[in-house]
């Protein structure tokens, strides 16, 4: 990565302020990479932007290529001639439909190089999405066996009776990709880099795992043997039992990493550093039994991250990769890191407990670390100060000089101040709000990932405060 001062905001396009239940790419994510560009912040993070399955988790994508179909901006098809009107009256599904429709009689003329040059995911991926509506939204183990198993007479025919399902599907791909490309050339153009997030593992329940069984550890039914999580940490006393299905690592190893090369070549096209989560995945992953009802008990079993790494730097050597090394990290995993050159996370959330040592705190910070007040999975700093234990509050004050400023601002300058290269604040700490404002609980399957803004809480003084913070501290 670049070796200068640099800063960032973290926001998921879904928070964006507007009339449908998510934001969008439309013109919001627009003001925002000009809100950016107004402070003098470099970077925009933000979560998978996958479509979501159950839950609605950004990390339990059913596709680890498509873009999700509830981040289409409805104005841009509507300037573009494929919508008459937008009308938050009706859904965005209604919508879609429409536009689909107005797009099969006036298609794009580079929609057919579109498919052709995706139709190594997109094809599966329609089919997947067409079978899972037919079924009801069950997940394709619980599908008729020919189309679980993937028998090929089975699945002509159903390409033959769905196929305008299908050239559906194809249609909002292709409005994604290329509502994408414009954002991201938009934000080129005002010296904003997009840095996006890729889950370590994918969703049983997705159109990877149906079209390829083989890279997974599943039994002749397709379910897993082995899914992947946590063992106990400081988010949870039982460990995170995600539920995803392990790899098949010999498998993939075997074909030069050939799934894997592809997977980030579809993110490569959208962001300009990817996050790699579960970075300690790549040296050794917590394998759980699928049957056991929590991530308590499990086996670390080692991992070719070194092999896979080698590959994709070898595909990618311009996309700058970041491990998120957090939670139980083992001199190995951070060997690893070190091995490739990436930077890590640290997290001032997680300084004040301990002593000294603790590698949050600002003084144990390496100019390759990414330092962060907190996360998505964490509460907001505001609130995390208000809950944190006594000692956790004062050990915090003395540290940070008993500021007279209010929380979360001594963090926000902790953060800014600190030698790392790049700092990132999440939005909802530079507003300074409460924990309502918190985008994910993990270990809790209801009521994360809403979050949204409010109109015009973004405005010139917080530009005009964030901007002079930047300046103070080296980062413009």
């Amino acid at each position: 990565m670049p070796a200068e001062r640099r800063a960032g905001l973290l926001l998921h396009p879904t928070s964006f302020p507007g009339p449908f239940p998510r934001g969008d790419l439309g013109h919001q994510a627009y003001r925002f990479v000009e809100f950016l560009a107004a402070t003098g912040c470099a970077v925009w993070q933000m979560l998978p932007v996958g479509p979501t399955g159950n839950g609605s988790s950004p990390y339990q994508s059913t596709s680890s290529h498509a873009g999700c179909r509830e981040l289409i901006s409805l104005d841009w098809l509507r300037d573009r001639g494929w919508l008459d009107t937008v009308d938050p009256a009706r859904s965005r599904d209604a919508h879609l439909r429409s536009a689909a429709t107005a797009f099969a009689a006036r298609p794009a003329a580079d929609y057919p190089d579109f498919c052709a040059r995706e139709a190594h995911w997109l094809d599966d991926f329609a089919l997947y999405t067409v079978l899972k509506a037919q079924h009801g939204g069950s997940g394709w183990t619980r599908w008729p066996d020919p189309l679980r198993r993937r028998d090929p007479d089975a699945l002509t025919a159903v390409r033959e009776r769905l196929n305008a399902q299908m050239q559906r599907v194809r249609f909002e791909q292709y409005v994604f990709f290329t509502q994408w490309q414009e954002l991201r050339a938009y934000a080129h153009r005002h010296g904003v880099q997009l840095f996006g997030d890729m889950p370590l593992f994918v969703a049983h329940d997705s159109a990877d795992v149906w079209a390829t069984p083989q890279a997974f550890l599943l039994d002749a039914d397709g379910q897993p043997q082995f899914v992947a999580g946590v063992p106990p940490d400081y988010f949870s006393a039982d460990g995170q039992r995600w539920g995803n299905p392990q790899y098949r690592w010999d498998w993939h190893q075997a074909g030069d990493f050939a799934w894997w090369r592809a997977r980030i070549g579809t993110l490569a096209q959208r962001f300009d550093l990817l996050r790699i989560d579960h970075f300690r995945g790549l040296q050794a992953v917590w394998m759980i039994a699928a049957d056991a009802p929590t991530a308590a008990n499990g086996v670390w079993q080692e991992t070719p991250g070194q092999a896979l790494l080698t590959a994709i730097r070898q595909a990618f050597p311009d996309l700058q990769l970041v491990a998120e090394n957090l939670g139980i990290i083992t001199p190995e995993v951070e060997a690893l890191r070190r091995r490739f050159g990436l930077p890590g996370m640290v997290v001032l959330q997680f300084a004040f407990e301990g002593d000294g040592s603790n590698p949050h705190l600002p003084h144990n910070h390496a100019r390759d670390d990414l330092v962060y007040t907190g996360t998505h999975d964490n509460d907001t700093t505001f609130s995390w100060f208000t809950a944190a234990p006594q000692a956790v509050r004062e050990r915090a004050l003395d540290y940070l000089g008993r500021p007279g400023e209010d929380m979360p601002l001594p963090m926000i300058r902790a953060a800014l101040g600190s030698v790392a290269d790049l700092a990132v604040l999440p939005v909802q700490d530079l507003l300074g709000l409460d924990g309502r404002a918190r985008m994910n609980t993990p270990g809790t399957l209801h009521g994360n990932w809403l979050w949204r803004l409010m109109p015009g809480q973004l405005t010139g003084p917080a530009a005009e405060r964030l901007r002079g913070l930047l300046a103070l501290y080296g980062r413009l």
